[in-house]
């Protein structure tokens, strides 16, 4: 066992330090019993509806338990229960069997991707409380040594229940009927997800330091489970639209009914109905496999960028302006590919369509303003440069002004999330063409459709320069005052509208979020009158931060001069 330990220090000395400060004899058999006790609950729980073999049963004559021919069943009220003798028990128990499996599915799904999150996030913020994480920045190990070693560590006692009902799981399946294959690559997916997951909860713990580091892992493992708790009430129909499918390929509780479809209640799976870029995905059992881990492996590749990124310099914007064009390009193709493969029958059910496409765009964007916008002083330290440059430095030459708001590290990022906006529109004007509507459409609504892509860019401009403005305060708390004040202007004008019951058509409306839909029931001179009047704010706003980068890169430097003045 000393030896077998030595090794993994050799291999990995962050995971050793974990496996040492947990697996402690106490968390170990608290582990061990929670599981078995678990597993004993939904035994007991299957067990309850046991058929009584002495006496009547609670079976009726027409159940499919009943082992009575038709012909003898029509003899009999359909309120007459079935003789013991009669009762297909060996079918009972498979079905059954089948029940405790998916609900230890649902239980290893909900306890390895909320548990997990929370205990990693948590790690992370009592690491950058204590200071510990300083230390292990200036270690010589590899961010992927280190992050590895906290996603194998941190939640051991997890995977140690986890292993505890490995055993019990696979004997209910393979009793349940269910195909071994489809069982392992149950056990595949959810790796895939597992690792998806904590990486996400690995930036996010290192991402903002001390910033909610309280109430970081309940911030975290509440978003898990909100997400998996959507998904589940989506899986609970068979319906199946492919502009939600982006968002399920996240959730393995939906590939558990694909898995497993007989014991669920569904005779067709709603996964069966999934297309991408026109092909029947869903219909293809590696399809839909590989499109999982295709979509897994994407997400799980930038986040480890991020991670490599901002561990080292905690002060560094998550990403770099390049990347994210690539990361939105990547976000832009797979919407499409489920969008364009979405059978709209005429005008409203596109907009419908496109009206989601918004709201994924809109989940993505807004966060985006977090990895990308820096704070005050990276622009103080660029002002300062642009301030003391001239015309006879090489710097000058090579590096114009707009070159380095489009792909400088320290530069305001107002212009960068300006093409990334461009890149979701030219998004849907692809699919403004391609989708299978009637062309007639296409020339009368294609200019309210352009001015709608405008009004989009310009409100997302607003909402991205306040908080830059935000982030240019002297307050230590900026970042939350930048988050605050972005979220109440995206949430409070909607409820405020709700609450007094201003119907949608009213001209305010396309000054929200909610203009997206508010646009179907405007004229085309209100929407252009609103366009008008948010370039206009945005000139406003944006002369404010320019004047406010010019007043801390001259205040910097007459500092600089004022010291060294001083120092002679």
């Amino acid at each position: 066992m000393l030896n077998s330990i030595d090794k993994i220090g050799d291999w990995n000395p962050q995971l050793l330090r974990e496996l040492k400060g947990r697996l402690k004899p106490f968390p170990v058999i608290i582990a061990i019993v929670t599981s078995l006790t678990t597993q004993l609950i939904i035994f007991l729980y299957q067990l309850r509806e046991l058929p009584n073999l002495d006496s009547k049963t609670d079976i009726n004559i027409l159940d499919k338990y009943c082992k009575l021919t038709n012909l003898n069943k029509e003899q009999y009220s359909s309120w007459v229960s079935c003789p013991p003798n009669q009762i297909n028990m060996q079918l009972w128990w498979q079905d059954h069997f089948g029940y405790m499996f998916l609900s230890l599915c649902i239980i290893l799904i909900f306890t390895l991707l909320i548990g997990g999150t929370y205990l990693i996030i948590n790690d992370l913020s009592q690491e950058e409380r204590k200071g510990t994480l300083n230390f292990i920045r200036l270690s010589p190990q590899s961010e992927t040594s280190i992050f590895s070693g906290k996603m194998l560590g941190v939640p051991v006692l997890i995977y140690l229940a986890v292993l505890v009902a490995i055993p019990v799981h696979l004997l209910t399946g393979i009793s349940g009927n269910f195909p071994f294959g489809n069982i392992l690559c149950f056990y595949l997916i959810l790796a895939a997800s597992c690792i998806f997951f904590y990486s996400f909860a690995s930036l996010f713990g290192v991402f903002g330091g001390f910033v909610l580091s309280g109430f970081k892992p309940w911030l975290g493992s509440g978003a898990v489970l909100l997400f998996l708790w959507a998904s589940m009430q989506f899986t609970s129909h068979e319906t199946y639209h492919n502009y939600l499918a982006f968002g399920r390929l996240f959730s393995p509780t939906d590939i558990t009914h694909y898995f497993f479809p007989d014991s669920s209640g569904y005779h067709t799976p709603a996964l069966q109905k999934l297309q991408f870029f026109n092909f029947a995905v869903g219909k293809s059992f590696i399809g839909v496999i590989a499109l999982h881990l295709l979509n897994y492996g994407l997400w799980i590749y930038w986040a480890w960028q991020g991670l490599k990124r901002c561990f080292r310099n905690p002060n560094a914007t998550i990403f770099s302006k390049q990347k994210s064009y690539f990361i939105f390009t990547c976000f832009e193709v797979l919407l499409i590919g489920f969008y364009i493969s979405e059978p709209y029958k005429n005008w409203n059910s596109f907009y419908e369509g496109i009206g989601s496409l918004y709201v994924w765009n809109l989940l993505l964007i807004v966060p985006l303003f977090a990895l990308l916008l820096p704070h005050r002083q990276a622009i103080q330290d660029w002002a300062r440069f642009r301030f003391n440059q001239n015309e006879n430095s090489p710097d000058f030459a090579n590096k114009s002004l707009s070159s380095e708001l489009i792909t400088g590290e320290k530069s305001p990022a107002v212009l960068a999330i300006t093409i990334n906006l461009l890149i979701a529109a030219s998004a849907f004007i692809l699919l403004f063409f391609k989708a299978n509507i009637d062309s007639s459409y296409i020339s009368i609504r294609f200019s309210e459709f352009m001015s709608i892509l405008l009004l989009f860019v310009s409100l997302i401009m607003i909402y991205a320069t306040i908080a830059q403005i935000m982030l240019m305060l002297k307050n230590s708390k900026r970042t939350l005052w930048a988050a605050g004040t972005t979220s109440a202007l995206i949430i409070l004008p909607i409820m405020i509208f709700g609450v007094l019951k201003i119907h949608i058509s009213n001209f305010l409306w396309l000054f929200t979020v909610g203009f997206w839909f508010a646009a179907e029931v405007s004229t085309f001179p209100e929407i252009l009158t609103a366009f008008v009047c948010q370039l206009f704010i945005l000139g406003l706003l944006n002369l404010y931060l320019i004047k406010q980068i010019k007043f801390a890169g001259e205040s910097a430097t007459k500092a600089l001069f004022s010291q060294a003045k001083f120092e002679n």
